[in-house]
């Protein structure tokens, strides 16, 4: 199949990548890197995330992130809003758009949110009534969409059913996370291709992890059947706490650089990102995870 002539880059790395480190980050330090990764071109990126500070203290200061920020035409500040409440606070913050999250995985789903998947999207309800009503677009996330850490290998229709469901509760686009990073190109296919028979391939998005070395080659599966929107985190950051050995999400520097190679467009500076994973690895005290910011001497 051809690969998109476009991609849209989701820029992750101020949510995803930062949610689960132990240290607290500076809110300068996250509004400085939400700003560096807006100046690369980045057409979204997100930014923070409205949960309870009891779960996620990483996150307690988004409010705070998005008020400070440079808002720069062309860039979607997105934030992660898992119940009303939440998004009530993300709506305040003038968010571009909001996201909510659930699992393919039963196992999964009650040991990171507490619930069913079935529950879970029955929570989402008023969540995207309210946000319908405010005019502010709903992006979907499923979890676990190649393997679970409790229950294996997860079944395609299985993710199928949740993706069709978040699309018919009003999502405008669901993103398919390999939240363990086990997943291989000719599985990830086989999965998007059932999610394909229920929900367009313009309408989806993929999110993978590197723990197995596979994301690239995911990603460029995942292209060749018609996926124009990456997920991705500046200089590797991030992975999941309920996952074990699940490394970060792939480094957007070396998603960039094999896009360009393949001649599509992202409208993207690559040097901007590769000095945006400077900063952030710096403010951390961890060298990046990027290859390609490796090669060119980021250590």
């Amino acid at each position: 199949m051809r690969i998109p002539a476009r991609v849209r880059m989701v820029e992750v790395g101020p949510r995803d990548g930062l949610q689960n480190e132990k240290t607290m980050v500076p809110t300068a330090v996250k509004v400085e890197l939400v700003d560096r990764l807006s100046a690369a071109g980045l057409p979204v990126v997100e930014a923070g995330s409205f949960v309870s500070p009891k779960w996620v203290p990483q996150m307690a200061d988004s409010a705070e992130v998005m008020q400070a920020i440079a808002r720069r035409p062309g860039t979607r500040y997105a934030v992660l809003t898992p119940n009303l409440k939440g998004l009530e606070g993300a709506l305040e913050a003038r968010a571009d758009e909001v996201a909510v999250f659930g699992a393919a995985s039963e196992s999964f789903s009650r040991k990171n949110i507490n619930c069913s998947i079935a529950e879970s999207l029955e929570r989402f309800a008023p969540v995207m009534e309210r946000a319908r009503a405010a005019g502010v677009p709903v992006r979907g996330y499923v979890s676990c969409v190649l393997g679970c850490p409790y229950e294996g290998e997860i079944a395609p229709a299985a993710v199928a059913g949740v993706a069709a469901r978040l699309m018919e509760m009003g999502c405008y686009e669901v993103s398919l996370g390999d939240t363990i990073g086990t997943g291989t190109p000719g599985k990830a296919q086989a999965m998007i291709a059932a999610v394909a028979e229920r929900v367009p391939p313009e309408k989806l998005a993929v999110h993978f992890h590197d723990t197995y070395g596979q994301a690239l080659a995911n990603i460029l599966a995942a292209l060749e059947m018609g996926v124009a929107v990456v997920d991705s985190s500046v200089a590797g950051l991030g992975g999941c706490p309920y996952a074990k050995g699940a490394s970060g999400n792939v480094a957007s520097e070396d998603v960039l650089y094999m896009l360009n190679g393949l001649g599509v467009e992202t409208g993207v500076d690559l040097d901007a990102l590769i000095a945006a994973g400077a900063f952030i690895g710096e403010a951390l005290g961890r060298p990046t995870a990027s290859k390609v910011a490796r090669a060119r001497g980021c250590a």
